[in-house]
C-alpha cells in the first residue's frame, strides 16, 4: 500500500510538468546506477529480463551513439541469451532467474515474455547489426509457432515450469546424458556449455549431475583451443543442438495453459509483423507474416 501511495504521489507531482529531453538524460542516468555490471541486467535474485529497459536503451543508444549505452545493452543481451534463461535448444526465454547471474531459471515460459523479448533481439539486430542478436530473435519466434501456436492461429498463454512433476526435468542434461547422444563431439560441447559430472542444479528429488545448459566460453576461445576454425565450430555445435533437440522431444513435455488471451496476442502479433517487415531474415519473413496475418484473422474473428 505503501508503494502504491509513493507511485500515486509521483505521478500527482509530475502531472503539471513539461516533459523535457532531459528527462531522458535523467531516467538513463538512473538506469546506469542500477546497472549489474559484472552479470548484466537490473537487480539482484530472482533477476527478471527488462525488455522495456532495453529498448529505451536501444532507442537512446541510436539518438546519441553513447558507448556506456551501447556496453548495457550488449551486455544483457548477450547475458540473458547465453544463460541458462534461455532455452538453448528450442529457443524462447524463461520467466526469470532464480539468480543474479542468469544460470537457473523458474523454468516456466509466458507468451508475454517472449512476444517483447522477441522483438528487444530484432531491434538490437536492426540497431547494432550483430547476427547473434537476428539468431535469438528468430529462435524465439520459431518456438512460439512450434509450441505455441493453436492451428487456428491464435497463441497460447504458457509452458509449465513442471514435467512429470518435477521443475525443469524437460530441459536438464547429464554428462553421460549427452555422450550417449553425441559421443566424441560431447567433448567439445560440454566444453562450450557447461556440463560437468558435478552438475550445476541440484533437486531433492531428482539424481545427481543434473545439468543447464549455458554458454560459459565463447566459441572463439574453444575453437583455438581445438584447433578449428570459430565458423567450423558454430557449425558442429549447431548440429549437436539440433541432435539434442530431437532427443528432448521424446521426453514427456511441460504441461501448456491454452488460453488465448488478447492482450498477450497483441504482443506477439507485433513481434511477428515486425520481423515479417526484416528482408533480412530471408523466407522466415514470410512465415512470420503469415504467422502475424492468421493470429490477426483468428482475432478479428
Amino acid at each position: 500500500t505503501s508503494h502504491l501511495q509513493q507511485a500515486a504521489t509521483f505521478v500527482q507531482q509530475a502531472a503539471g510538468q513539461a516533459l523535457e529531453p532531459a528527462t531522458l538524460d535523467k531516467a538513463l542516468q538512473a538506469i546506469a546506477r542500477g546497472f549489474d555490471r559484472v552479470n548484466g541486467g537490473w537487480g539482484g535474485a530472482p533477476k527478471f529480463p527488462q525488455p522495456m529497459t532495453l529498448e529505451f536503451l536501444l532507442r537512446r543508444y541510436t539518438q546519441t551513439g553513447d558507448a556506456q549505452t551501447r556496453s548495457m545493452i550488449d551486455h544483457t543481451l548477450q547475458a540473458m541469451a547465453r544463460g541458462g534463461l534461455y532455452d538453448q535448444l528450442g529457443g524462447g526465454f524463461h520467466r526469470y532467474s532464480t539468480d543474479a547471474r542468469w544460470l537457473v531459471p523458474h523454468f516456466e515460459k509466458m507468451l508475454y515474455d517472449n512476444s517483447q523479448l522477441a522483438r528487444v533481439y530484432l531491434h538490437a539486430w536492426q540497431a547494432l547489426s550483430d547476427p547473434f542478436y537476428r539468431r535469438i530473435a528468430v529462435e524465439i519466434l520459431d518456438y512460439v509457432l512450434r509450441e505455441m501456436t493453436h492451428p487456428a492461429g491464435g497463441f497460447y498463454s504458457t509452458q509449465d515450469a513442471d514435467s512429470e512433476g518435477l521443475e525443469g526435468k524437460f530441459f536438464l542434461w547429464t554428462v553421460s546424458d549427452i555422450r550417449s547422444i553425441l559421443g566424441d563431439e560431447a567433448i567439445l560441447f560440454n566444453d562450450v556449455y557447461g556440463l560437468t559430472a558435478a552438475g550445476n542444479f541440484r533437486e531433492a528429488h531428482l539424481p545427481p549431475g543434473q545439468n543447464i545448459l549455458s554458454v560459459t566460453k565463447s566459441i572463439a576461445e574453444v575453437a583455438k583451443t581445438n584447433g578449428l576454425t570459430p565458423g567450423v565450430l558454430d557449425v558442429m555445435l549447431a548440429e549437436a543442438r539440433q541432435k539434442l533437440f530431437d532427443a528432448r522431444e521424446q521426453r514427456v513435455k511441460p504441461g501448456r495453459d491454452e488460453k488465448v488471451l488478447a492482450a498477450w496476442n497483441g504482443l506477439m502479433l507485433a513481434a511477428f509483423a515486425e520481423a515479417a517487415r526484416d528482408a533480412s531474415l530471408g523466407e522466415r519473413a514470410a512465415v512470420y507474416r503469415a504467422a502475424a496475418e492468421r493470429n490477426a484473422d483468428f482475432i478479428v474473428s
